[in-house]
């Protein structure tokens, strides 16, 4: 599967990717504009014998993320030299830019004689026509600089005990994601990968601060150029009020097992944190200590009412080793001697993400989170999607929420440098059964 293509990958299969505007958090998310079909720019003609680099303009016949497909003007419904670029890569420019930096405009020689008067022709055909804004490079490299830095601390959810946070330092910054090493790692090779917006990553003292566990360093003081984030990098949180009717422990809720995020299951607030934080264990599966609690937000798209899988016709997934099927919260609920949460505490919000069903992506593999997968959504519940990752089974898909920061617009990876992983062969799936955090 070396040399993957989303251009033969779309072409053959047909597919959809979803816009770049669903991804808010990505380069040019919120700045994308009206860019879409029958779009012109100036770009390289590789159909050409001259020693130097000369350019044509070409219009865009489809999207796919931040991939378009082009054809050079004067083609008409020739297909036969369409290709794909990513729009945002450094030798795309809007209509105008030739003239401007002095660069020659020469048809492709498939077609230099099927018109004598080429201005002619391009005048007539470039009336009225759309093309990128004059800054559109300069908003794209703007949009890929990023305020956290290589040496940065922070403290991080510790993969191997998800109920407490450890310290790290960013390694390095590649379109946003983080390499955190925790800082104990004496080879450097104990790290954790997130997006700079992901909910897993918090200032220093944030555990404290909250109540929540934190795994004290080992190391009594900050090695040399190491220094504390900023704390206004990180993401915000909803302000919530505890002071009324609020989550308590022992509440009943569903939600998604951060073990297996292919699965929603019954579950049990067991702490309640300051500033709307909540611990969650998964009911049924929940170590004697603790050590497997998980720390969501109260506003967080991951929790559930009870009754949320019922009402969306979802798989709920009962307590390991609970026999009384199929699962009924009612019976559960006084069975157990619980309360479920009242619904009116938990998240309602559904943005209008753009997602469809169908569509294609590029997504953490949220167990691997180095990795970067080719994907699909399958299902959309509200704001909860359900990616697949093509190639592997079912039991791999994710729920993840429609804003989060792992998922990435078709050619996210070309555009940042990061390596995308293809669709799986039969041979990676059985590889890829033993691989958890």
């Amino acid at each position: 599967m070396e040399g993957f293509s989303w251009g033969n990958y779309i072409n053959s299969n047909s597919f959809i990717a979803a816009p770049v505007t669903c991804f808010k958090h990505a380069p040019m998310g919120t700045c994308w504009g009206d860019i879409s079909e029958n779009v012109r720019v100036e770009v390289p003609n590789t159909d050409c014998s001259l020693p130097t680099k000369v350019f044509w303009i070409a219009g865009i016949v489809k999207l796919a993320g931040y991939n378009a497909l082009l054809r050079y003007e004067g083609f008409e419904n020739d297909s036969g030299l369409d290709f794909w670029c990513n729009i945002c890569g450094s030798d795309i420019h809007p209509v105008g830019w030739c003239a401007a930096s002095g660069k020659p405009l020469v048809p492709p020689r498939t077609i230099q004689h099927k018109y004598t008067n080429w201005k002619a022709f391009l005048v007539k055909r470039l009336t009225g026509a759309k093309t990128l804004p004059p800054d559109f490079s300069q908003k794209v490299s703007e949009s890929m600089q990023y305020p956290f830095k290589p040496c940065m601390r922070v403290e991080v959810v510790d993969k191997r005990h998800l109920c407490r946070t450890r310290v790290a330092v960013v390694e390095s910054v590649i379109g946003g994601r983080l390499r955190l090493v925790y800082e104990e790692s004496e080879d450097r090779t104990d790290d954790f990968w997130c997006h700079m917006h992901s909910p897993l990553i918090h200032h220093i003292g944030w555990s404290r601060s909250i109540g929540h566990r934190f795994k004290r360093s080992d190391i009594t003081k900050k090695q040399d150029g190491h220094f504390d984030t900023p704390p206004h990098l990180f993401a915000k949180v909803k302000e919530v009020d505890q002071t009324g009717e609020w989550f308590k422990e022992g509440m009943k809720l569903e939600a998604i097992d951060p073990l297996n995020l292919s699965t929603i299951c019954v579950a049990t607030i067991r702490k309640v944190l300051a500033d709307g934080f909540l611990m969650i264990g998964i009911d049924g599966s929940e170590a004697a200590d603790g050590s497997d609690w998980f720390c969501y937000h109260a506003t967080s798209p991951s929790i559930f009412p009870v009754g949320f899988c019922e009402i969306n016709m979802i798989e709920l997934t009962p307590p390991r080793g609970y026999t009384k099927l199929p699962f009924k919260w009612f019976d559960y609920l006084r069975e157990t001697g619980s309360i479920a949460a009242p619904v009116k505490l938990f998240n309602k919000d559904v943005p209008n993400h753009g997602f469809r069903v169908g569509m294609k992506l590029e997504a953490v593999d949220l167990m691997e989170p180095r990795l970067i997968c080719v994907a699909t959504v399958t299902r959309i519940i509200h704001r909860l999607l359900r990616i697949h990752f093509d190639g592997w089974e079912e039991e791999y898909d994710q729920w993840v929420d429609c804003e989060s920061p792992d998922l990435y617009p078709v050619g996210w990876c070309q555009l940042t440098g990061y390596q995308l992983q293809p669709p799986a062969s039969q041979c990676k799936l059985v590889y890829r059964k033993g691989v958890l955090l």
